[in-house]
């Protein structure tokens, strides 16, 4: 009997002290996973500006930004959105490559460097608006949606009123971490597309590549209610290791809006130093 007495207590007292440090250890890793550097505020500070940056080391599975909380908060994605709206043009057929060319029509546009015949890769770098208004649309809303449910990216709210605005205006929304984590899924050929669309965006979204490291990514700007919002984001290889990066600001008071196209990708490019991911 007395076998049969103590028999529960030993399972309830290993039970409960196994537990306890599974628990723990799940609490650390969180905390882990999440560091918190304040030079980065330094340098956010330094160029006037309000906003965050976050970076992911892949291979070390961790974190890093001066503001978690505000890496949270969904945006507009502006030309960022250039990334997926590029795959789904390619998937779908409505651009054939990344020489495919687009014609200008001789009107005026925003920017010089628009008025002008532009291949998909150039637009892309460009940043043409006009040039992606029209793959948009020639997408359309049905295949837009259902690819953008395929590829899980953001909050994008889409319809046959703004098929050729929602990513600059609206309420669609993309946080920093879901930025970070949909560039991941692109990296590591996790996405439901073709290998040949990843090869050519691949190939596309290079910027920098030299002896000491290769910068991949997209800058975006988009204005709404007078607020302004930057992004730059993208990934890093280096020594065999590959970091990315998701950084949203927005400018002071007195911030002169001439320095901001500039001044965004200038900050991450410090805080990529600062990490010593480049030099």
């Amino acid at each position: 009997m007395k076998i049969f007495y103590f028999a529960p207590i030993l399972i309830l007292f290993f039970s409960c002290t196994g537990k306890k440090p599974d628990a723990n250890k799940k609490e650390d890793n969180a905390i882990k996973r999440e560091i918190v550097v304040t030079e980065l505020q330094t340098i956010i500070d330094s160029v006037n500006l309000e906003g965050a940056i976050l970076i992911y080391d892949l291979e070390g599975d961790i974190y890093y930004s001066n503001d978690f909380e505000r890496s949270k908060n969904g945006k507009l994605p502006a030309s960022t959105f250039k990334i997926p709206n590029s795959i789904i043009a390619l998937e779908t057929g409505t651009v054939e490559n990344d020489s495919t060319l687009f014609k200008w029509n001789g009107e005026k546009r925003s920017l010089k460097n628009w008025e002008q015949d532009l291949i998909f890769r150039d637009a892309f770098h460009f940043s043409c608006v006009p040039c992606y208004q029209e793959v948009a649309r020639s997408i359309g809303v049905k295949n837009m949606t259902e690819y953008l449910d395929k590829l899980e990216y953001g909050n994008m709210k889409v319809d046959s009123t703004n098929i050729d605005l929602f990513w600059l205006e609206g309420e669609s929304q993309i946080s920093q971490f879901q930025q970070v984590d949909f560039l991941k899924r692109f990296y590591q050929s996790e996405l439901p597309i073709s290998k040949r669309t990843e090869t050519i965006m691949k190939r596309m979204m290079v910027m920098e590549d030299n002896d000491d490291y290769k910068l991949s990514g997209k800058t975006g700007w988009s204005i709404r209610n007078g607020n302004n919002n930057g992004w730059f984001v993208g990934y890093v290889e280096h020594q065999n290791k590959t970091y990315f990066f998701a950084t949203n600001v927005e400018p002071n008071k007195d911030f002169d809006m001439n320095l901001f196209p500039r001044i965004r990708k200038d900050a991450t490019y410090k805080a990529l130093e600062q990490m010593r991911i480049i030099k």
